[in-house]
């Protein structure tokens, strides 16, 4: 059971999420970057060596084709979407958490914390689709050698000129399969590890700095072992021309699943898993910091 010590105040959930979110997009976007460019690669024609051989070797291209900022190509997309994204995410949780209390001292269950999680990813799928599309497009067309968008406006302003707002939310589908779930796991895993973590006879909110980051740090790697192969089809599915998968995701998966096997589901798992744990521990101690400082300075908000 999980230990709920003050009043749930999905507000300062909202403004800290917010923060959250902008430390997780500082740790982890190099390593995004790198994720996406290995999930939408051109399948390996017989004879030729692939783009990327894994994670290491994309990394190190990217850094020596195109510098440091290479690695943080489309993070103003995510910026500005993560952090009102994650401030939505954890207002969600917090709502979650307060619309399933009869009482404010009532302790949730786990399966009512992973309840609360997967309303935040409901909540989350508004802000994150148009963001995941404009930052797939611009990772991918670095590597691709073509300078079709000059910045996340610019992709922005063209995709909705050619497609409209479907055009911006495309993916949102797949969007809401990959963070429904995988957030319902994130959070239920962040406050078991809480939980577990506390030494005896103290309070959850005493919890030290590293085991923050270590029960964020895991937290995010339970997260994408559940979202790694919908977040698969959907970089496919958003970085696709138009037309080319008019069944939506199904045409996605029976592609990759004919041209490179179930294991094309998983493409990126090292990368998104070296990303994971050190971002999601930023996050989750931003977090933490700045829900103290919230209740510090207005215990009654």
């Amino acid at each position: 059971m999980a230990d709920q010590a003050k009043p749930i105040s999905p507000l300062k959930n909202l403004l800290a999420g917010g923060f959250g979110g902008m430390c997780l997009v500082f740790v982890g976007h190099p390593l995004d970057t790198v994720k996406v460019r290995l999930q939408t690669q051109p399948p390996t024609l017989p004879g030729q060596p692939p783009m990327y051989s894994g994670t290491f070797d994309c990394f190190r291209k990217t850094l020596i084709k195109e510098g440091v900022t290479g690695l943080y190509r489309g993070m103003a997309a995510p910026l500005i979407g993560v952090t009102p994204m994650f401030a939505v995410c954890f207002f969600g949780f917090g709502l979650g958490k307060k619309l399933q209390q009869k009482h404010p001292e009532d302790v949730l269950s786990y399966p009512q914390l992973f309840a609360a999680g997967m309303l935040s990813g409901v909540f989350t799928t508004g802000i994150m689709t148009p963001g995941e599309r404009i930052k797939c497009l611009l990772q991918i067309q670095a590597s691709s050698g073509e300078t079709k968008y000059n910045g996340s406006l610019d992709c922005a302003k063209k995709l909705y000129q050619e497609s409209g707002i479907r055009g911006i939310y495309k993916g949102t589908v797949l969007t809401l399969m990959r963070d429904v779930p995988a957030s319902g796991m994130y959070f239920m895993t962040y406050e078991w590890l809480k939980n577990t973590l506390t030494p005896e006879g103290k309070s959850v909110s005493e919890l030290s700095v590293p085991r923050i980051l270590v029960a964020g740090g895991i937290a995010g790697i339970f997260n994408w072992a559940v979202a790694i192969p919908p977040d698969v089809l959907k970089s496919r599915f958003q970085t696709a021309p138009p037309g080319k998968y008019p069944n939506g995701f199904k045409d996605v998966l029976r592609e990759l699943i004919r041209d490179e096997g179930i294991t094309s589901l998983y493409k990126g798992f090292n990368a998104v898993m070296i990303r994971a744990f050190p971002a999601n521990a930023a996050c989750f101690l931003g977090f933490e910091v700045a829900m103290k400082f919230l209740n510090w300075a207005t215990p009654n908000l």
